[in-house]
C-alpha cells in the first residue's frame, strides 16, 4: 500500500496540501493553547477567588494553589457559621489565554507608559528594527567580501578561518561590558553585539556557500580566457548569488534572536525594555503580545525577501516581471562583453 505523496520522502506537495500544512503549522499550536487555557481538567493548577468568604487575606481575582485554597476553606468549615471562600479553576497568571493576548495586541500599542520616559509599543518596536537593521548591514558589509574571498581563495580561507571559526564561539553577550567601555551606554554597543553574533558565522557560512561552485563554469571560463577577476565577478559570485540571498534571509533571524541580549547592553531600550516593564507589573498579556509581533516582524521581512528573491532571480522563477526581464537584459550584456573581451584576446586563426 502506497503512502501519501506528503509522506514520501524528498516528494514533493501539492500546492494545496502545502497550504495546508502551513496553515496547520500555526493552528495546532494555538489550539494546544486553547486547551490548555480553557478546558478545566487539563490543567489549571491554581484558583481564582471570586469571593473571599471569611478568609481574611482573600481578596477577589487572587490566584492561590489549589491545596491552599482547600486549606483555608477547611479551617473555615470548622469553625460554626463560617462563609467559605470561591473560586474557580484558573491558570497562572504567566500563561494567559489567547483572547487575553489577542486583545492585548491593542491595548499594548493604546496604552500611555506608566513613567515618564518610557516609550509606546510602536516607538520601542522602530527602535529594535533599526538597531536590527544598523547591526546586520554592517555585518553583511564586512562579512559577504570576506566570506566569498574565503570560498573563491583555500590560502586566504586557511589565513582567515581558523581564528574566525575559534571566536564564532564566544558568545556575543560575553562582549557587552567591552562593548560599553568603548562604544557608551546607548545604540551603539547594542549594535555591535549584533555585529559580533552574526559576523563571524556570517563568513564561514557564505565561504561554505561559495565553495559549491560549479567547476565545469570555471574551467570554461578559463578556456575563454577570462582572468581571475572576471572568474570571481562573473563566474562564481552569479553562479552562487541565490544561495546567498537565501543564507543572508536565515542569518538575518539569527540578528533576530540577539535583539534580545543586545538590548540590554547599556540602557535597556526597544521591545526588550517594553517586555521586562510589563512583565515587572505583570501584564503578561501585553509580554506575549510584544513577543508574537517580533515573530510577525521577522517573518514578514522574510516573506518579502522571499518574494523579491523570486522576482530577482529571474532563472528560478518562470514568471515573467519588469523586475525580470531588466535582469535577463543585464546578465545578458555582461555575457555579451566578457565573450567580446575573450574574442579580443584569442582571436580566432
Amino acid at each position: 500500500m502506497s503512502s501519501p505523496s506528503w509522506f514520501a520522502i524528498g516528494r514533493e506537495v501539492a500546492p494545496r496540501t502545502k497550504r495546508t500544512l502551513t496553515v496547520l503549522s500555526f493552528l495546532l499550536p494555538l489550539a494546544l493553547w486553547a486547551i490548555v487555557s480553557y478546558v478545566p481538567w487539563i490543567w489549571h493548577p491554581l484558583v481564582r477567588v471570586t469571593d473571599p468568604g471569611d478568609v481574611a487575606w482573600f481578596r477577589a481575582d487572587l490566584l492561590v494553589e489549589r491545596a491552599v485554597f482547600a486549606e483555608e476553606n477547611a479551617k473555615i468549615a470548622a469553625a460554626p457559621g463560617g462563609h467559605l471562600a470561591r473560586g474557580e479553576r484558573a491558570n497562572p497568571v504567566f500563561l494567559p489565554a489567547p483572547h487575553l493576548v489577542a486583545r492585548a495586541f491593542w491595548t499594548a500599542f493604546a496604552t500611555k507608559p506608566i513613567l515618564r520616559g518610557e516609550l509606546w509599543l510602536h516607538e520601542s518596536l522602530w527602535l529594535s528594527i533599526t538597531t536590527i537593521f544598523w547591526g546586520f548591514a554592517i555585518s553583511s558589509l564586512m562579512g559577504l567580501p570576506v566570506g566569498i574571498l574565503c570560498g573563491a581563495y583555500p590560502p586566504l580561507a586557511r589565513l582567515a578561518e581558523p581564528a574566525i571559526d575559534f571566536v564564532r564561539y564566544m558568545p556575543a553577550p560575553a562582549f557587552g561590558a567591552l562593548a560599553v567601555a568603548v562604544l557608551g551606554i546607548y545604540d551603539a554597543p547594542k549594535i555591535a553585539i549584533i555585529v559580533i553574533g552574526t559576523f563571524f558565522q556570517q563568513v564561514l557560512v557564505i565561504a561554505n556557500t561559495v565553495r559549491r561552485h560549479d567547476r565545469a563554469l570555471i574551467e570554461a571560463a578559463q578556456t575563454l580566457g577570462a582572468r581571475p577577476r572576471q572568474l570571481l565577478f562573473r563566474v562564481i559570485v552569479p553562479n552562487c548569488v541565490v544561495d546567498l540571498y537565501n543564507d543572508q534571509r536565515i542569518l538575518l533571524g539569527w540578528a533576530w534572536t540577539y535583539l534580545i541580549v543586545a538590548e540590554v547592553v547599556g540602557v535597556s531600550s526597544g521591545i526588550t525594555f517594553f517586555i521586562n516593564q510589563q512583565a515587572k507589573y505583570r501584564n503578561f498579556d501585553n509580554v506575549y503580545a510584544a513577543i508574537v509581533i517580533i515573530g510577525v516582524i521577522g517573518l514578514a521581512t522574510d516573506q518579502v525577501l522571499a518574494f523579491i528573491g523570486e522576482r530577482l532571480f529571474v532563472w528560478k522563477n518562470p514568471r515573467p516581471s519588469r523586475l525580470r526581464n531588466f535582469v535577463l537584459r543585464l546578465f545578458a550584456r555582461r555575457e555579451l562583453v566578457v565573450v567580446a573581451e575573450a574574442s579580443r584576446e584569442h582571436p580566432p586563426a
